[in-house]
Parts: structure tokens; sequence; C-alpha cells
């Protein structure tokens, strides 16, 4: 018997507009009516590699092993898991925190810069959205100030564009001295797929060496593939201090996120901090990473390359909608940003692509598109029709 909500509902949501989901199986997402949607969302970044992957179900259906283990005892794959994600890492990052999620990562990677380097101020991108813990949204949400007094004291925000005069301001942030992690998502999905130059991601780690400032990237929902290289810090050769990872790791067959840092970093974490997690790296969920960093250390380059290919597409398939021609469209690898300029306009144009069988979603005046990256390019073709029908 299918459960169907009642008149009153008790589940509280974020939003109440989406359908009833009944299955999904690769890039199509199908309701309790049997109604087909064609996923440009993939659950925000997290169904990287399409929904169903059979690698990632079987190793969960083949996991064998005990159902929980005590965060205070020792079990063989959390360490292989740790050393999977150190190797693809980049830069100097050496050891690994278990976390449940994105929220959890970023919340330990603020303790550990207050630990090592013993102040408690922070700088993130002004309106960024790192996570829904009391300390997450304190560094990136200045709204939330007005109902939620106990948020973190000292968190400042560096407003867009993320050019050389932004350096600027955010040296006169850091100028203190006092100032313990700069943090930032690589490319700023939520922020309309924000693109930094290339000038300000190169000075920006020697800047903050300057000032001993830690520098956090935040490739929670970047990580795995999703702006065309495996982490996008990579594109801009950042060496990161600490590093969160969530949402793809699992393909969302099970919540796990974790912190990366540098040894001097996760010495200082290891002495003092406080990163007990009950559910963090969950034995199914690591079955499940596990396989997921196997297929990409073996499929790396072959899966970049599609990225590429159906970017393109989609990059190609835009620039043919007339509505689109005087619209600014930020591109990067399969997170596509459609500045649109308006709140409602974007949210009216999400619910038309809804009822016309597309999922995306709207921030602010922008339209996202974060399809999976194995997606193939029928159905991209399929959601980009629906997309030029409804503007």
């Amino acid at each position: 018997m299918k459960a169907r909500a009642s008149a009153t509902p008790v589940l509280a949501r974020e939003s109440r507009e989406g359908p009833r989901i009944a299955r999904a199986q690769g890039s199509l997402v199908f309701d309790e009516d049997g109604r087909e949607y064609v996923d440009f969302l993939a659950g925000w970044c997290v169904g990287n590699f399409g929904w169903g992957n059979k690698l990632l179900v079987e190793a969960a259906a083949q996991y064998d092993g005990p159902d929980y283990v005590y965060p205070g005892q020792d079990w063989g794959p959390w360490e292989d898991l740790a050393k999977a994600l150190v190797a693809l890492a980049p830069g100097k990052l050496a050891r690994c925190f278990r976390a449940t999620g994105g929220s959890e990562a970023v919340d330990l990677a603020l303790q550990a810069a207050q630990l090592h380097t013993g102040r408690g101020k922070f700088v993130a991108l002004e309106g960024a959205y790192h996570g829904n813990t009391l300390a997450t949204i304190s560094i990136g949400d200045r709204e939330s100030r007005r109902q939620l007094p106990n948020l973190l004291r000292g968190c400042q925000s560096l407003k867009p564009p993320l050019d050389a005069g932004a350096l600027v301001r955010l040296d006169r942030l850091l100028r203190g001295d006092d100032v313990a992690a700069v943090i930032m998502e690589p490319v700023s999905i939520n922020l309309g797929v924000l693109v930094p130059d290339a000038k300000f991601m190169r000075e920006l780690p020697r800047l903050c060496r300057r000032h001993g400032t830690l520098l956090i990237m935040d490739e929670v929902a970047t990580g795995f593939g999703r702006t065309g290289s495996l982490f996008a810090c990579e594109q801009f050769g950042i060496q990161p201090d600490m590093m969160t990872i969530a949402k793809a790791v699992t393909g969302g067959l099970g919540g796990m996120g974790a912190l990366l840092a540098t040894a001097p970093v996760a010495r200082a974490m290891e002495e003092n901090g406080n990163f007990y997690s009950t559910y963090g790296w969950h034995p199914r969920s690591v079955a499940v990473a596990l396989q997921t960093l196997e297929f990409i250390a073996a499929n790396r380059d072959a899966l970049m390359a599609q990225v590429a290919q159906t970017s393109a597409q989609i990059r190609e398939g835009l620039a043919q909608m007339p509505q689109l021609q005087a619209v600014q469209i930020n591109i990067a690898g399969l997170a596509i940003g459609i500045e649109l300029g308006d709140e409602a306009r974007a949210a009216q144009l999400r619910r038309k692509c809804l009822r016309e069988g597309l999922l995306l979603s709207a921030e602010g005046g922008t339209l996202l598109l974060v399809p999976a990256l194995n997606i193939d390019a029928a159905t991209v073709q399929r959601g980009l029709d629906v997309l030029a029908r409804c503007l």
C-alpha cells in the first residue's frame, strides 16, 4: 500500500512543491503516478554517477560486515577509505576525520582552524552556503543573525566579484592577523556558479599564508568531477590546508562526509578537538564510498572527458535559445547557472519546468542545472527541449 500525504502534513520540509517520488533510474525520476522527469538536479550534486548505478548498488547489497562500529573502536575499511581519499586529494592533505555529511564536515573544519591558529574569526563569501549547523550558518548566512542571536561572532564576508579588487578587500579583512580561516567553494554553485578570476585564486593562498590564516576549500558540492576536474580547486592549482567532501562520495546510497587536513592541522585537532560522530562513516556507506573511489580511480580520464562533452552540448543548446541571448550563463563542467536576474521569474520558470517534466533548481534569480556526470546525450536534449519550451 502506498503512503499518501495527509491533509495536514506532519513531516517538516523545506519545500512541498516537488513530486512524490516513487523511483529513479539513471537521469530519470518517476513519481507515484508513473510520470517521468528528466533530472537536471541530481539531488543537488549527490547523484553524480546516476541513480541506480549498478556498481554502487551492488556494493551496498553485497556488503557483508558489522551493522555498526562504535567510533572509539577500530575497523579496517575506515583506514582503507581514508587512504583512498588522501590518494585522490590535492596537495598535502594527509589525514581524514569522519562525518555524516557536509554540514558536519565543515563544522569540523572550523573547529580545527580555531584549534590550530588560536583564533576565532572566519571569512566566507557573501551569501555562500556551507551547511545548516549554527557554526556553518554563522559563516555563510547574513540574514539569520536577526533570528539566531547565538551565531558565531567575528564572521566576516567577502563580496563578489572575485577579482583583483577582491584581493584588496580580503587583505583588509585579514590585516588584523586574527582570522582563523578563509572558507569558500572553489566554484560557488549556490551563487549562480560563480567562477573566480584566475588571479584571485592564484594569490589567495599566498595572501592567507602572509596573515597566518588557513584556507579551507569546501568541495562538498563541487567534488568528484562536478566542475570538470575531480576537485574544483585543482583547476586553480590550489593546495588547501583543509578540504571538506560529502554528497557524491556515495552517490546517494548512504550519508557520508569527511574533513581532509594537512598533518599539522590534523595534529591540533587530534590533540584537542571534539570529532566524535555516532554515524560518521557508517560501515555500509563506507563500502559504497570505496566502490565509488575505485570507479573514479579507474575511469577518471574517461569520466572527465564525458563531463567536458556534455558541458559543451548544454552550452551549445543554451546558446541557441533566443530567450537567453542577453542572459549571463556561467558554466563550470556540469554546474550551469543561468542568471535571469529576477528571483520571482526564476522560481516561476522552475515550477513551469517541473510541470513539464524537468527537475532543476532556482537559487535567487538564477536557474541551476547540475545533472549527473554520466547523463546521456539524448536525455540532455530532452531536458533542453523542455527548458526551451518553458522559456
